[in-house]
């Protein structure tokens, strides 16, 4: 399967359902719009609703649900910067709980939009360090 290849290390860190969802998204996406971009977009877009990025790995969310304004968006209607696998629908208490699992510092006196921002950040730090660790 072309989506098992293409599978990014984040998701190769993930629970096999997250996995799966990806794969599953991503062949079919192949099969309608080809190979590349568009339908790696498309199987993110599938995980986002049932997952979150947290540090260096997709963890399942509480509700499933698009997890940013542009997700939430019909396909055609797409311009908006996404939230990176943050949920952003979420609660600020969901928010405050994974900056504090990711050690976001100041996190306690942060808006809600500023933890997305922040919880997005140690991602992106976490996966970049995964990435070194497993070269």
């Amino acid at each position: 399967m072309p989506g098992e290849e293409a599978m990014p290390s984040t998701l190769r860190r993930s629970p096999k359902k997250a996995q799966r969802t990806w794969v599953k998204a991503h062949d079919s996406a192949v099969e309608t719009y080809g190979e590349g971009r568009r339908a790696h977009q498309t199987a993110f877009a599938a995980l986002k609703h049932s997952f979150e990025k947290v540090g260096d790995h997709w963890e399942a969310k509480d509700e499933r649900g698009p997890s940013d304004e542009q997700a939430a968006r019909s396909a055609g209607d797409r311009q908006a910067d996404t939230a990176g696998g943050v949920d952003a629908s979420a609660s600020k208490q969901h928010l405050y709980d994974l900056a504090k699992r990711l050690d976001v510092p100041g996190r306690s006196s942060m808006n809600k939009q500023e933890l997305v921002d922040a919880v997005q950040r140690a991602n992106q730090r976490k996966t970049a360090k995964a990435r070194v660790r497993n070269s």
